[in-house]
């Protein structure tokens, strides 16, 4: 028997998602022997009769895994991502461990690789783990089946009630390069402080003619303080747009358990598709994803 691990990007089918999680087990056993120490990767179940083939290299996702919701969902978590395998997926409130065990899951259960950059404002024990000085770093990350290149880190000059900032990369969507930003800003009630962090991230995207923006805003599409990101680019709702009074925003879908929008994919140079919002029990916000216009896709450019 020949087992062959590759570190390349792996695109399966879902029925060969279940075997290339087991092949990897049998592998391990294999090669390393009965004193390989267990690496406790749970056994796949079936995915919906409507998930993804494969890496869709067209198909960008949002998703605030929601801290403190725990690292016992990790797995549900892997299998939400790899249900929709978007080509790049923006992650927030999001403790390094916990998106190396959702990377190890898409790997290993699911056979999907996908790069990480992560984006931490935060070294806190009590929310990530690790030890009282060495603890796990926590804030935003970026998932991507395709390289990414001139990562940026940048922690808000002011956070509100905890630090906050965004994580920005170069990468391929639909076989385009295009700058990827994922932001998690300041808490509901602080909208002057969001508004001071969105003025330096609009800055920044601003400078990019193509630019896709994806993140928890902590704010309703009508809120002032998002006045200069839907001045650069319009969200992929297509029935999501600012307004003036609360009521604008009753045709935007619900991305939150509580009702309220506070997610967004925010387009700049690039025209939608299909949006797509999916409720999940294993966070209080709701997994988004959009299909971009595939009249762009110049070539998959998903094997990576």
């Amino acid at each position: 028997m020949m087992c062959v691990h590759s570190r390349e990007a792996i695109v399966l089918s879902k029925g060969a998602r279940w075997a290339a999680g087991a092949m990897t087990v049998v592998c391990t056993l294999l090669f390393l022997g009965p004193a390989a120490p267990s690496r406790d990767v749970p056994r796949a179940g079936p995915l919906p009769s409507d998930a993804a083939e494969a890496v869709v290299p067209d198909r960008v996702g949002t998703w605030n895994i929601c801290n403190p919701c725990g690292s016992g969902n990790d797995f549900g978590r892997a299998t939400e991502i790899a249900t929709y395998a978007p080509q790049v997926i923006g992650l927030q409130e999001a403790c390094v461990r916990d998106v190396e065990r959702i990377r190890r899951y898409l790997e290993e259960v699911y056979g999907l690789v996908y790069r990480v950059e992560y984006g931490p404002v935060l070294r806190n024990w009590n929310r990530c783990g690790g030890l009282p000085w060495r603890p796990g770093g926590y804030g935003q990350a970026i998932l991507s089946a395709a390289p990414m290149t001139d990562r940026v880190s940048v922690e808000y000059p002011a956070g509100g009630s905890e630090d906050r900032g965004y994580l920005a990369v170069t990468t391929l969507v639909g076989g385009r390069s295009v700058r990827v930003f994922n932001t998690h800003l300041a808490e509901r009630r602080q909208g002057e402080v969001r508004a001071a962090q969105v003025k330096v991230l609009a800055a920044e995207v601003a400078r990019h003619d193509r630019a896709i923006v994806l993140g928890d805003f902590n704010a309703m599409p009508h809120a002032p303080e998002l006045a200069p990101m839907w001045a650069l680019a319009p969200d992929t709702d297509p029935g999501c747009r600012p307004s003036a009074t609360d009521t604008g925003a009753d045709a935007c879908t619900a991305t939150t358990d509580w009702n309220s929008t506070f997610d967004y994919v925010f387009l700049r140079g690039i025209s939608p598709g299909t949006h797509h919002v999916r409720p999940s029990p294993y966070s209080d916000h709701h997994l988004l994803y959009t299909d971009l216009n595939r009249g762009q896709v110049v070539s998959a450019g998903t094997r990576s």
